[in-house]
């Protein structure tokens, strides 16, 4: 975030005599230079202390949120778009039988009431029958480490999945059901309203029904139903926008953003870590890594003023629809100095490979467990800021 010491009337002197302005913005070197500050206003820095914590590390649950795009993108078309309502495309696990886009959620909850949270089986055996394209339903879910600086650890759930299936299956693959069972895990940290990262939500409640629950301002009347129908009974905070104090050096921070498939606020999480710097992990980042990365420039206080690392679906193409523009955002990545980058499927396949070609430290992942290539951290991988995984 350097300064140009060159100053107005020189820059458009330079420009006159046919060095400037022109000739940079031609050849794209303009946008991307420091020069280009001297026409911003100075930016006023808050620098919120919220404390710091000695280490993060991220266990990638279920980062296919889908597992065919075409199939995805072909029911959004056919359901009338992106602005359509979610709850009404007739995706699992609220299908009523009726067709696309002509779902309800009272009408698919009515179906599955009775067996959730404890008979999820039962529940989707009656799924697969009423919904479009159940088998395509997968989800995104992390397990989120933190630890304090006098060592102790504290574990977060972040996010709960789209299917009941693939989700309990890969809750036990990574020992989430028994983690859950026994209390380990703190609180339940719902990133934003999607399908793909909230409908899983009764997989969790079979396990641990009192956990508490922090979900980000903006929910519909639907999504708070279904908390309540998924049979929750603990502590359900609702948290506003802006900076959340979880612990020392953890905070969410929830972003005032609409969303596709009327969905709207998406929150995500910033770390402290000691002597490292700033890790940002979120669930799919909807706000844009640009808003992202200037909210905790703008309003955080961390170590060095460096940051550090970053992980999560960045959410540059998704659907592995490249557009140029897209490339503004992926050189735009570099200039904050990120050292670990930890990306998944909700990033883009092809952007990942952007991200390599650019020479970020893009942290390999195995490419098991259905995930479809090494190239982003994929279902059971694991990253570490600060302790070693």
């Amino acid at each position: 975030m350097s300064d140009s010491k060159i100053s107005r009337r020189d820059f458009v002197k330079g420009a006159l005599t046919g060095v400037g302005l022109g000739a940079l913005a031609s050849m794209g070197v303009f946008s991307y230079s420091p020069m280009r500050n001297i026409f911003l206003p100075e930016i006023v820095r808050k620098q919120q202390d919220f404390g710091v914590c000695k280490s993060v590390k991220v266990t990638n649950i279920s980062e296919t949120s889908w597992f065919e795009n075409s199939a995805l993108m072909g029911d959004i078309k056919g359901a009338g778009g992106l602005l359509v309502n979610q709850y009404v495309y007739n995706w699992p696990p609220f299908g009523n039988g009726k067709g696309l886009a002509k779902g309800s959620y009272a009408d698919g909850m009515a179906m599955i009431k009775e067996y959730i949270p404890h008979d999820l089986e039962k529940a989707w055996a009656i799924v697969e029958k009423n919904s479009v394209h159940p088998e395509n339903a997968g989800g995104f879910a992390a397990l989120v480490e933190m630890e304090e600086m006098d060592g102790t650890k504290h574990k977060y759930l972040l996010d709960t999945g789209w299917s009941y299936k693939w989700m309990d299956e890969s809750f036990k693959r990574e020992g989430i059901d028994k983690m859950l069972q026994n209390g380990e895990i703190e609180a339940l940290i719902i990133s934003h309203e999607h399908f793909d990262h909230f409908w899983g939500f009764p997989v969790a409640m079979k396990y641990a029904p009192n956990i508490p629950v922090y979900i980000p301002e903006g929910f519909y009347e639907e999504g708070l139903q279904y908390i309540k129908d998924s049979g929750h009974k603990g502590t359900l905070t609702t948290l506003k926008k802006g900076l959340n104090q979880i612990k020392s050096g953890m905070a969410t921070y929830v972003f005032d953003v609409p969303i596709i498939c009327r969905v709207f606020g998406e929150q995500s999480l910033y770390f402290n870590v000691k002597d490292l710097g700033l890790v940002s992990v979120t669930g799919c980042c909807h706000q844009g890594i640009i808003q992202f990365a200037d909210t905790a420039y703008k309003e955080l206080k961390y170590e060095n003023d460096k940051m550090y690392g970053i992980y999560g679906g960045l959410h540059i193409s998704p659907f592995e629809d490249w557009d140029p523009k897209y490339d503004d955002l992926v050189i735009s990545l570099g200039k904050w100095g990120f050292e670990r980058v930890g990306c998944n499927h909700c990033t883009g396949l092809l952007t990942a490979r952007k991200f390599i070609d650019q020479g970020y430290n893009v942290v390999e992942g195995t490419a098991r467990f259905r995930s479809k290539s090494k190239v982003y951290l994929g279902n059971g991988d694991k990253i570490g800021f600060g302790v070693d995984v």
